[in-house]
């Protein structure tokens, strides 16, 4: 009985001295936590609510976390959590440090600010420097939101969701390992980056260096508007939040404009410089194949408020094909023509409700060689102009007659402009054996309008384009026609639909009111 008796007394006191020192623990850990974070990020912490279990070593959770960094004067706190936990030992709760293997973090939102909010506030008198109390291996942090402030006018800030973030040897004044998953909006997919981030700058966090690798795959591009197809792209990454350098490349094998819907293989590589704070990207510069087709642009990738990105853009296309361009912006099938191509323009795409197409503004000049057009009715019309404006008549007739089709090929350089569906084309040059041709016009991008005004220069004469009588009657005419070294120069014109093209004389054209003198003439 007296030893039954000293045991329960022994138990008694040593639940009494548990007992005190759980309640002592509590407040001691909720310190400790706010000193180090205080420390850490030289902020202010609100702690909402602290709760301490010993069922199994010491079982913390918190509620409420907010940090307010002392240099940045904000309304937000740079970091919020909805909750957090952790576990100790009792050895490891009596060390200083303490150490924490394992931290899990529940709904972290990252606040961060404009810079012009991120001059510094003057520190308290008398505020003491604290220490740090608890040293963390790992962090693990379940849905999270990153949101970059901007402090650009009508410029909104970017939002970034995080579904899963994990960090790893969390030391002061060291940078930390992080594997992060984030769901990319548009175009739908998710991002798999690791790498290292920090330490972070209290002061300017837009200094915090960060770099790593990512993956993004299967990315469906029908979710932006006005393109289509699958993409995969990997790279790395390194700098500060202010100033990201990427490195990567892209690949997506059906790529597409809803205006055309037809897939080309369009494969990337990239060096871009990111500003983390505001999203702004500078391309400098993308390398791209677009099937047999080389193209290389440097610009802009700008937020406009509440519509997206506007992209600027320089671009230079050599060597290239223009039927890879046709295909991909034009419907119809097969592309109006082939050759060789040597593009430079000015690219400007804005936000907005319509297709790529009808918002993209492109401004440039062009040269195409070797062309030959898919339409039979528009190259035999080529062939027959080259053959008659050489003087070989009799070989134009005989071909038509046996129905044999040459395929002359021809050049052609020029000025464009894009705009709402529709290329302008000014300072046209078509050059075919025989033939110099110059001209205005529109074509619309669905092929449904030709409409194309100039003048042709050919070396035969009005009389030796001709056979038989006709030859003879219209010899008289040669003198006219006969122009600063050409056998013939008339004004000409071309209209009509890409299915359904007219090729016609052009001397009664619009005066300076609009108002036509005449009719046009159809060339035999």
């Amino acid at each position: 009985m007296w030893i039954v008796s000293i045991a329960l007394v022994f138990v008694a006191a040593a639940a009494t001295v548990f007992a005190v020192y759980l309640h002592r623990a509590e407040p001691i850990l909720r310190q400790r936590v706010i000193e180090t974070l205080e420390t850490r990020y030289d902020s202010r912490v609100e702690l909402a609510g602290f709760n301490v279990s010993a069922l199994h070593g010491f079982e913390v959770t918190g509620t409420g976390l907010k940090i307010f960094p002392n240099s940045l004067d904000i309304q937000k706190p740079l970091f919020a959590a909805n909750s957090f936990r952790f576990r100790t030992t009792w050895p490891d709760f009596f060390r200083t440090p303490m150490h924490i293997g394992l931290m899990r973090i529940s709904g972290l939102a990252i606040n961060l600010p404009p810079k012009s909010q991120r001059h510094k506030i003057p520190k308290l008198k008398g505020s003491k420097p604290g220490k740090i109390e608890i040293l963390v291996d790992r962090l693990n942090i379940d849905r999270a939101s990153l949101v970059l402030g901007t402090d650009k006018p009508g410029r909104v800030p970017l939002d970034f969701e995080i579904s899963n973030l994990q960090m790893t040897s969390v030391g002061a004044g060291q940078p930390m390992r992080f594997h992060a998953v984030l769901i990319n909006p548009k175009p739908i997919g998710d991002i798999n980056s690791t790498g290292t981030f920090g330490p972070f700058n209290a002061h300017s966090p837009g200094d915090t260096p960060v770099s790593g690798v990512y993956s993004f795959r299967n990315a469906d591009l029908s979710t932006l508007r006005g393109i289509g197809g699958i993409l995969s792209s990997t790279g790395n990454y390194q700098g500060t939040l202010n100033n990201i350098v990427v490195d990567g490349e892209t690949d997506t094998p059906n790529f597409s404009l809803n205006v055309a819907g037809q897939p080309v293989p369009l494969h990337t590589t990239f060096h871009a410089i990111v500003d983390g704070t505001n999203g702004d990207t500078h391309l400098e510069p993308v390398d791209a194949m677009l099937q047999n087709s080389h193209i290389v642009a440097r610009g802009d990738v700008i937020t406009v408020p509440n519509q997206g990105h506007q992209i600027i853009l320089d671009v230079s296309v050599q060597p290239a094909r223009i039927e890879d361009l046709l295909k991909l912006a034009i419907m119809t099938q097969p592309p109006i023509m082939s050759g060789n191509l040597v593009l430079h323009t000015r690219l400007d795409l804005p936000p907005g409700d319509q297709s790529v197409t009808g918002r993209m503004r492109l401004n440039g000049n062009f040269t195409i060689t070797g062309v030959h057009f898919s339409n039979p009715g528009i190259q035999s019309k080529v062939d027959e102009l080259s053959l008659r404006s050489q003087g070989m008549a009799q070989e134009a007739k005989q071909d038509i007659k046996n129905n044999i089709k040459p395929n002359i090929t021809s050049d052609m350089t020029g000025s464009f402009t894009l705009a709402d569906n529709k290329l302008t084309v000014t300072g046209l040059h078509y050059t075919v054996p025989g033939a110099n041709i110059a001209m205005n016009g529109i074509y619309s991008l669905d092929g449904n309008q030709f409409d194309f005004h100039g003048t042709a220069r050919l070396d035969a004469t009005v009389s030796q384009m001709v056979t038989g009588w006709k030859s003879w009657l219209l010899k008289p005419m040669d003198p006219f026609f006969s122009k600063d070294g050409a056998g013939t120069e008339v004004p000409i014109q071309i209209t009509g639909t890409r299915s359904d093209p007219h090729f016609g004389l052009d001397f009664f054209r619009k005066n300076s009111k609009g108002a036509k003198s005449g009719n046009q003439n159809s060339i035999p």
